[in-house]
């Protein structure tokens, strides 16, 4: 079952190396980020069992500040976060929420839909590199 406006993607790769690539891709445009939480490991330091789940967060006030300043609750929704994590099955997954559907959220309207599409052309394009095994020439 998808949650509403979870954009989730099959990775061909590990889940450590998914976010590895990922981290990469979002580091090498120029974003910031805030921070990799890896929720497994918080688990296992209670004792509890948790497949690979691993978080990042990350962004840029370019990219934040204007839908901010058209509704101040998307602060909640930003920084941006993608989930990385593997599945009863063994499959690794990528998933964010997607901009547009950020937008619809909080009400913004059509003075950042530029943004909101901006937004989302990069974390597919993030996503999208992250998840796919490197092409041999």
């Amino acid at each position: 079952m998808m949650a509403d406006g979870l954009t989730t993607i099959l990775s061909s790769l590990g889940p450590k190396e998914t976010m590895d690539r990922l981290e990469t891709e979002v580091k090498a445009k120029g974003l910031t980020v805030f921070a990799r939480v890896d929720h497994a490991a918080g688990a296992a330091a209670v004792g509890m069992p948790l497949r690979p789940t691993e978080v990042l967060i990350f962004g840029n006030a370019t990219g934040g500040t204007p839908l901010m300043d058209a509704n101040q609750s998307v602060g909640i929704d930003l920084p941006l976060k993608a989930l990385v994590y593997q599945d009863a099955a063994g499959k690794v997954w990528l998933c964010y929420n997607n901009p547009s559907w950020i937008a619809q959220r909080h009400g913004l309207g059509a003075a950042v839909t530029a943004n909101v599409q901006a937004l989302a052309k990069a974390l597919d394009a993030f996503a999208t590199q992250a998840v796919r095994r490197a092409q041999r020439l």
